[in-house]
């Protein structure tokens, strides 16, 4: 019966199922085979835990403001010193976390989620709304993603919500042209055109036998571009589009530092903690790029 799950179906998804399986495992494998993989684990890993736990154990508040102890250096009290305010630098920096890592890890699984979805719809059914939206995302690729992202900002006002909205609407393109670029390949295969002569429906065709077939390369892509959104919300907060004053963001941070050249720390050490999350991020995804390369692979044997 045209629609129903036939047995060479399920074993269709079975396999689709398989290989991703497979494919997870390698990348597992290969993150703990490579040295700069595991220290890009390492060091997210640390950030996750430290944005979890961070309340029940920082050194002081970090709003809590003591301006007997301000634009104090780096000491044993105060082991990154004090900002503008007597802020305490550390507790700002750890309690950024809470706001960068979530702010990276929100904007990119939303792009992901966003993009993939039109990609995959556009590049299996084609016809005009794939004409559409791959033309719709080629007018957003045709701008650099820091200017869009202002520009979006800039009318819908500063804050960090409307920064994370600017980011996505700047950021599905990549994912659309990826999924589809995929799907266009993979909906040929014979399996795919087994299964449809054997009367599956298109939509369970290409929600369980052509897309888990393109997560590789999707799951490559988001863990590269988290490293890239984090720098775009650090951007934006630096030049007063992101997050607002007294926010511990890490980019406002560094902003609130840049006219005190003497006073290194107070943008020295949110900038550290933006560039070991950016590069972490970037090792595990070259890593899970290689895991992925089958020339790569065939070359480490």
């Amino acid at each position: 019966m045209a629609g129903s799950i036939t047995p060479f179906d399920s074993h269709l998804s079975s396999r689709s199922n398989r290989i991703f399986r497979t494919q997870s495992w390698m990348v597992i494998r290969s993150l703990f085979r490579t040295p700069m993989a595991v220290i890009g684990f390492i060091l997210v890993m640390a950030w996750i835990v430290i944005a979890l736990t961070i309340p029940a154990w920082s050194p002081y508040a970090p709003l809590k403001q003591d301006v007997t102890h301000r634009l104090i250096p780096p000491s044993q009290q105060h082991l990154f010193g004090t900002d503008y305010l007597g802020r305490d630098v550390l507790s700002r920096v750890l309690y950024g976390s809470r706001v960068s890592l979530p702010v990276a890890l929100i904007v990119a699984s939303a792009s992901l989620v966003v993009g993939g979805i039109i990609g995959a719809i556009g590049g299996y059914f084609r016809g005009i709304l794939d004409d559409i939206l791959m033309r719709l995302a080629d007018v957003t690729l045709a701008f650099p993603s820091i200017l869009l992202a202002m520009a979006i900002v800039t009318v819908s006002g500063p804050g960090l919500r409307n920064a994370m909205l600017a980011m996505l609407i700047v950021g599905w393109p990549r994912y659309a042209r990826l999924m589809r670029a995929q799907v266009l390949g993979i909906k040929e295969m014979d399996y795919v055109s087994a299964a449809r002569s054997l009367g599956a429906k298109e939509s369970r065709i290409l929600t369980y036998h052509v897309v888990p077939m393109c997560t590789g390369p999707l799951v490559v892509a988001v863990t590269l571009d988290l490293g890239s959104v984090l720098l775009l919300a650090a951007a934006l907060s630096f030049i007063g589009l992101g997050a607002v004053p007294p926010q511990p963001e890490w980019g406002l941070m560094v902003a609130e530092g840049r006219s005190k050249f003497l006073q290194w720390w107070i943008s020295g050490f949110p900038g550290l903690a933006i560039m070991s999350l950016v590069l972490g991020f970037n090792f595990i995804g070259d890593a899970i790029r290689d895991a992925l390369d089958p020339v790569f692979r065939s070359k480490q044997g």
